[in-house]
C-alpha cells in the first residue's frame, strides 16, 4: 500500500490520477497544491485544452517535441494508414520500407558522410547507442585505454547511465553518482558566460582553446567528444557561437577522437538550420536524433554514423558486432510519422517559413526586454529564453522558485511556460500565428509581472 493518500478534496480525476501514477522529473509530494496537475483532454495546433474545456498556448511543444502542431492531420493520416498495413516487426533480420526509406531520406539530408542509421526508441536510448558505438569501435581496431569520454559543463543527454553520466547539472546527476562514469567535462562555450569585451565569437574560440588543453590531456583514453550544438537546452537553453563545432571538430580530427553531436532536441529546423551542426559547417561522426524526428506523435529514435564506423564491426567474430537492441526499433509506425514529418518540410517550406517566425519572436523579445525583471534574453533560430531577476543584473534567490511562479500564473493566463529553474522560454510548435504569439507575449509579461510581485 502507498503511504501517499490524495487530499479527499480534490476533484475525482485528480484523486484517481495521484492514486495511481508517478509522473517524470517530478517531486510527487508537490502535486496538486505547489504543482499544478492539469488532465489534458486534446490538442490542435499550438493549442492543449483540458477537460473543463480551458486551453493552454503550449509554448514549450511539449517538451520539444511538437514540431507543426498537435493533431496535424497528414502525420496523424500517415500513422493511421501504416497501422492497418503492419504496425510492428523485430527489426534484427527483418525490414520493411518505411524505416528503409527513412533512412534514405535521413542521410540524404543529413551532413556529409553521415551514411548508416540505427534506430532506437527514444533519445537516452540514442545518446547511450553513441556512446557504445564509439567506444566499440575502437575496441575492435585493437586500440585500448580508450574508456572515457568529454563533454560539456552545464550540457545534458538523458537519463539512463550512460547519458547521464555525460551531464553536468547538479539537479539531474548527484544522487546517482555513485552509479555513473566520469567523463572529463571541459568549459562551456555559452556566451552568457564571456569576458568582458569578449564577443560571443571570442567566447566560443576561448573555450575551444581550453578543449584542446584537455583533449591534448587526455588524448590516450578519449572515445569522443559530445555536444549540444549551438543550445544547452535542459542546461537552461545556454546558446553559444557556432564556431565553437568548427574548433571542436578541427581538435577531434587532430586527435583521433569522435565528435557526438547531440541534436535530440535541436535538429529539425528548430535553430534555423534542418541539423544546427550545418551552423558550424561540420559533420560529426554520431548524430543523434528524437523527439521532433516524428513531429512528437511517436516515441523513435535515431543515430547516423559514418562508413568509418560502420565498416569496424564488420567481422566473422560475432562478438565485434553490434549487438546493441531494442524491442520497438525501426516501428514501422514512428518511421511513417516521421517520413509524414519531412514532407511537411518539403510541401511547406518549413525552413525559410521559420525564418519570418523567428524574426516575429524577435521582435516580440526586443519588447519584453523593457521588464525590468526579464534579464540576459537570447535567441536562436525558434528558440527565445530569458532569465527571471530582481533587475537586469540580479537574479532572485533559487530557492524563491519564481520560475515556477511564473509557470502557475502563465497557466491562469492560458500558456505553458514550463521553466528551467528561473530560466523562461518559447519553443512553440512551428504552425504558431502572428496573433498566436501576440497572446503569448501578453500572456509571458503577465505571469512574470506576477511572479516577481
Amino acid at each position: 500500500m502507498s503511504s501517499y493518500i490524495p487530499p479527499r478534496n480534490l476533484p475525482d480525476w485528480h484523486r484517481r490520477d495521484l492514486s495511481v501514477l508517478w509522473h517524470p522529473c517530478t517531486q510527487m509530494a508537490e502535486h496538486p497544491d505547489t504543482l499544478p496537475l492539469l488532465p489534458i483532454h486534446s490538442g490542435r495546433g499550438v493549442w492543449l485544452q483540458d477537460i473543463d474545456g480551458k486551453r493552454y498556448l503550449d509554448a514549450i511543444s511539449s517538451w520539444w517535441t511538437n514540431l507543426f502542431g498537435h493533431t496535424e492531420p497528414r502525420i496523424a493520416q500517415a500513422i493511421a494508414e501504416q497501422a492497418l498495413t503492419l504496425e510492428h516487426v523485430i527489426f534484427a533480420g527483418f525490414s520493411h520500407s518505411p524505416g528503409l526509406q527513412l533512412a534514405e531520406r535521413l542521410t540524404a539530408l543529413a551532413p556529409k558522410g553521415l551514411s548508416r542509421v540505427f534506430y532506437a526508441d527514444n533519445g537516452s536510448a540514442a545518446v547511450e547507442i553513441a556512446l557504445k558505438m564509439s567506444f566499440h569501435s575502437f575496441v575492435n581496431q585493437g586500440i585500448q585505454g580508450r574508456t572515457r569520454f568529454m563533454a560539456l559543463n552545464n550540457g545534458y543527454h538523458g537519463e539512463t547511465l550512460g547519458a547521464l553520466s555525460m551531464a553536468d547539472i547538479p539537479l539531474y546527476r548527484q544522487v546517482y553518482a555513485p552509479l555513473l562514469l566520469e567523463p572529463i567535462f571541459a568549459p562551456s562555450p555559452d556566451y552568457l558566460n564571456k569576458q568582458p569585451g569578449e564577443s560571443p565569437a571570442d567566447c566560443a574560440l576561448r573555450c575551444a582553446g581550453e578543449l584542446r588543453r584537455l583533449v591534448d590531456r587526455h588524448r590516450h583514453e578519449l572515445c569522443a567528444l559530445i555536444v549540444e550544438p549551438l543550445v544547452q537546452c535542459a542546461g537552461g537553453m545556454r546558446m553559444y557561437h557556432p564556431l565553437y563545432l568548427t574548433e571542436a571538430r578541427r581538435i577531434c580530427d587532430e586527435y583521433g577522437i569522435h565528435l557526438i553531436a547531440d541534436e535530440i532536441a535541436v535538429g529539425f529546423g528548430r535553430t534555423g538550420s534542418f541539423f544546427a551542426c550545418e551552423q558550424g559547417g561540420i559533420s560529426p561522426d554520431f548524430l543523434c536524433l528524437s523527439k521532433g524526428l516524428t513531429g512528437g506523435f511517436l516515441p523513435m529514435s535515431a543515430v547516423l554514423t559514418t562508413e568509418t564506423v560502420f565498416a569496424r564491426f564488420l567481422s566473422g567474430d560475432r562478438s565485434r558486432g553490434f549487438l546493441h537492441s531494442h524491442s520497438y526499433t525501426g516501428n514501422p509506425l514512428g518511421c511513417a510519422a516521421a517520413l509524414a514529418s519531412l514532407d511537411i518540410f518539403e510541401s511547406d517550406d518549413v525552413i525559410n517559413r521559420n525564418r519570418g517566425r523567428a524574426a516575429a519572436m524577435a521582435d516580440a523579445s526586443l519588447r519584453m526586454a523593457k521588464n525590468p525583471n526579464i534579464r540576459q534574453i537570447r535567441q536562436t533560430g525558434m528558440i527565445v529564453a530569458f532569465e527571471l531577476g530582481r533587475d537586469a543584473e540580479t537574479p532572485f534567490p533559487p530557492e524563491q522558485r519564481r520560475g515556477l511562479a511564473a509557470y502557475r500564473a502563465g497557466l491562469g493566463h492560458g500558456a505553458v511556460l514550463r521553466p528551467l529553474g528561473d530560466t523562461l522560454y518559447w519553443m512553440p510548435p512551428y504552425c504558431i500565428t502572428p496573433d498566436e504569439l501576440e497572446f503569448l507575449f501578453n500572456a509571458t509579461l503577465r505571469a512574470v509581472e506576477e511572479a516577481c510581485r
